[in-house]
């Protein structure tokens, strides 16, 4: 009897981390998707009200901030490809870990290219993952 509890808690621990590994990987591809097609709505149902975005350059934006660049076109994603993804989930916490290369045509700017290492911390807030932080590195 005992060795049939244990088999079945194994089971449903398993069914449980894949049904969370299936969540969160949907919320970054939808949040991949939203940065290269923003609207309000999109952006902010996956964005904590506390989001803390770093950029490669050192600069650091609230979830307003960000919204808003993307919005506005001071942040402009034509394309954008994530690969080498690698999540740890703990509880209600998730960190995401991948490389991104994307091409950006930001106002004011050159189009260009960024090809990136980031590390998203994301919380589940009821059956939603929220991006809470993001900080990103060049590749060298």
């Amino acid at each position: 009897m005992k060795q049939i509890i244990v088999t079945l808690s194994l089971v449903f621990l398993s069914f449980t981390t894949k049904a969370q590994q299936n969540g969160i990987e949907q919320s970054v591809e939808q949040l991949r998707v939203a940065m290269i097609d923003p609207t309000f709505t999109n952006l902010d149902k996956l964005i904590a009200k506390d989001l803390s975005y770093g950029h490669s350059g050192g600069k650091v934006e609230d979830k307003k901030t960000f919204i808003d660049n993307l919005l506005n076109g001071n942040s402009d994603f034509v394309e954008i490809t994530l690969t080498d993804q690698k999540i740890v989930i703990h509880k209600k916490t998730a960190i995401v870990r991948h490389k991104l290369s994307a091409k950006t045509n930001d106002k004011g700017k050159s189009p260009n290219e960024v090809n990136l290492h980031i590390m998203t911390v994301w919380v589940k807030q009821g059956k939603i993952w929220k991006l809470l932080a993001r900080q990103a590195i060049k590749i060298a």
